[in-house]
C-alpha cells in the first residue's frame, strides 16, 4: 500500500466562501502534529478531501502517523489509501483487486464496492465502475460473496485525478481546527476536570493560554510539575500552551486571616478569576474557561458560580457544566489526561479548604468580606502576576 493517507472532514463542509480558510488551518494543525515525526511529510487538499504522503516510505511509520492525525481536531475520519495514476476501468478493477488481495489474506467475507466520482467528466457512472470492480473481485478472489445490505468489509473506489483505494476509515475527533475559534485562558489545576474542559473547548477550535496557581511552600514543586504534564497532554490535541504559573501563596494567606472561611473557597476562586482575566486580556483572550461542573462541589452550585462569574468582565466558558463525574473521568481517560490526574500532588493545601463552605453565598456578603483585604489586596495582587513563571507547553 501507498504511504498515503486520505483525510475527510465534517462541519467544515458546510462552510461558505470562507471554507479555505478553514481548511487551511486544518492543513497547518496536521503539519504541526506530524513535525515531531521521523521523516517528511506532504499534506496537500483536493475537493473536500486532504492528503497526508510520507515522502520518504523507508522512514514512515504508519502506525505513529494514524496515531498523530487521531489528535488532530476537524478530522472526522482518515483512511490508509492505495492510490493510482491509471484512471482506465481495467487499471482501476486490476488495482481493486491487488487491493483485496493484500489486505485481506483470509478471502471469505461479504464485501460491497463503493464508488464516489469526485471527477464528474469521468465517463462511467458510479454503478458502472462497481459492477465491473465488484465482478473482478469476485472472479479473481474465489470465497468472497457480494452483500450489498450489510457486507462485513466495504471496499471504496475514489476517482479523482487519481485514483484511491480504501476499506479502513478510522475515527477521528471531530470538531474544528484549533486557530479558527479565537483564543482563551484556562485556568488549570491539577485536578480530573480543567484539563478535559481544556480539550472541549479547543475542539471548538479555541486556542488555549492557561494559568495555575501555585502555593508554596504549602504544594510542592511536584503539583507544578504534575500540571506541566497535564498542559503537556493536552497541548498535544490543542497544539502550544502558554502556561502562567502564578505564586497565590500571599493572597491565599491573606484571605485565610481576614475573612470568614466559610467564604474561602469563593473568595479565593475569584481572585483567581481577576489575576486569569488580567493575564488573558494581555494575550488577547476572548473568554476565561473552567472545569467546573454545576452541582459538583460547594463552589459549584448556580449561586457560587454566580459569585465567582461576578469577578470577571470576560465570558466564563464551562464546557462540563452538564457533565456528572463519571462522564468526565471517561473523558479524560479518553484523552490520556487521568492517570496523571489522580497522582496524590495536590495543588491546593488543605490549610486553605474550608471544612463547611458556603452553598449559597451571597455575593453582597461576599463583597462585604473582601472589603477586610482593603489596603493589602491590590498590592498583592500585582505581586503574584509580577510572579508569572512561563512555561510553553507542547513547543
Amino acid at each position: 500500500m501507498d504511504h498515503l493517507f486520505l483525510v475527510k472532514y465534517a462541519e467544515i463542509g458546510i462552510k461558505g466562501k470562507n471554507r479555505h480558510l478553514f481548511e487551511d488551518a486544518l492543513m497547518r494543525q496536521i503539519r504541526y502534529a506530524l513535525k515531531k515525526l521521523p521523516g517528511s511529510y506532504g499534506v496537500s487538499k483536493s475537493s473536500g478531501r486532504i492528503f497526508v504522503n510520507c515522502e520518504d516510505a523507508g522512514s514512515c511509520d504508519m502506525d505513529a502517523v494514524a496515531d498523530a492525525l487521531g489528535r488532530v481536531f476537524g478530522i472526522s475520519a482518515f483512511c490508509p489509501v492505495s492510490c493510482g495514476t491509471d484512471r482506465s476501468l481495467e487499471a482501476i478493477c486490476q488495482s481493486t483487486v491487488e487491493y483485496v488481495r493484500s489486505n485481506y489474506p483470509e478471502h471469505d467475507f461479504t464485501f460491497k464496492v463503493e464508488t464516489r466520482r469526485a471527477d464528474k467528466s469521468y465517463p462511467l457512472t458510479s454503478m458502472e465502475v462497481e459492477a465491473a470492480v465488484g465482478e473482478a473481485i469476485l472472479n479473481a478472489l474465489p470465497g468472497l460473496r457480494v452483500d450489498v445490505h450489510e457486507p462485513e468489509e466495504m471496499i471504496h473506489v475514489e476517482i479523482r485525478e487519481q485514483i484511491y483505494i480504501y476499506s479502513r476509515i478510522i475515527k477521528g475527533p471531530g470538531g474544528m481546527p484549533v486557530g479558527t475559534g479565537g483564543k482563551a485562558m484556562l485556568l488549570l489545576s491539577g485536578g480530573i476536570d480543567s484539563p478535559v474542559a481544556g480539550y472541549m473547548i479547543a475542539k471548538r477550535g479555541v486556542i488555549l493560554d492557561a494559568v495555575y496557581f501555585h502555593a508554596p511552600p504549602y504544594t510542592s514543586d511536584r503539583a507544578k510539575q504534575k500540571v506541566i504534564d497535564l498542559a503537556e497532554q493536552v497541548a498535544r490535541y490543542a497544539g502550544p500552551i502558554y502556561l502562567h504559573i502564578i505564586n497565590f501563596t500571599d493572597i491565599q494567606l491573606a484571605i485565610y486571616e481576614n475573612c470568614p472561611h466559610d467564604e474561602l473557597t469563593i473568595i479565593m476562586r475569584r481572585y483567581m478569576m481577576i489575576i486569569a482575566e488580567r493575564l488573558a486580556r494581555q494575550s488577547d483572550c476572548l473568554g476565561l474557561v473552567t472545569g467546573e461542573s454545576i452541582g459538583q462541589v460547594a463552589s459549584q452550585t448556580m449561586k457560587s458560580l454566580l459569585a465567582t462569574d461576578d469577578a470577571s468582565t470576560l465570558p466564563v466558558y464551562r464546557p462540563l457544566i452538564g457533565f456528572d463525574k463519571q462522564e468526565i473521568i471517561d473523558k479524560s481517560l479518553a484523552i490520556g489526561t487521568y492517570e496523571t490526574s489522580i497522582l496524590p500532588f495536590e495543588d491546593c493545601c488543605t490549610i486553605f479548604v474550608a471544612k463547611h463552605p458556603v452553598t449559597k453565598p451571597n455575593l453582597n456578603i461576599i463583597k462585604r468580606s473582601e472589603m477586610k483585604l482593603a489596603g493589602q489586596i491590590d498590592r498583592l495582587l500585582e505581586e503574584a502576576i509580577a510572579s508569572d513563571e512561563l512555561v510553553v507547553a507542547g513547543k
